[in-house]
């Protein structure tokens, strides 16, 4: 479950950042290997902050890792954070824009994803995304 108000009794494990890297109006989203958490699903570039990491560095690295598109810290753009609420455990949800003026040459991480595509956000919610991205997409784009 996502929050935008710490719920009472929080308390998260680790924090994620995520990124809607966006280019001519579509964002990019990775389809998660099915051995993965929540496989077989799409969602946008995004993992754990390291411990004592700048959350800035963490999704510079992040996309890096994910995609190998580099991008520049000032090219991000901070948009908020959640407060997520699983069964197991909670965490820190914190999401970042990037436009790009050109659709970069996406290399994905073939541990870890096992296609990519880049689609208008509205469309995204078709797909069968990973747990609260449709909730996050909605938000960050005005979607009811």
């Amino acid at each position: 479950m996502l929050y935008q108000v710490k719920p009472k009794e929080f308390n998260p494990k680790f924090e994620v950042v995520s990124c809607f890297l966006e280019s001519g109006g579509k964002i990019l989203l990775l389809h998660r290997q099915d051995n993965k958490p929540q496989g077989n699903t799409w969602g946008v570039p995004a993992g754990k902050i390291d411990l004592n990491e700048d959350k800035i560095i963490a999704i510079v690295r992040e996309i890096k890792e994910e995609t190998s598109i580099i991008v520049k810290e000032n090219d991000l753009i901070y948009f908020d954070n959640f407060f997520v609420s699983y069964l197991d455990f909670d965490f820190i949800y914190h999401i970042f824009h990037c436009k790009l003026e050109n659709k970069p040459n996406v290399k994905i991480n073939l541990d870890e994803h096992k296609a990519h595509l880049w689609e208008y956000p509205n469309q995204a919610l078709n797909l069968p995304l990973i747990q609260d991205e449709d909730e996050c997409i909605k938000r960050f784009y005005g979607i009811n």
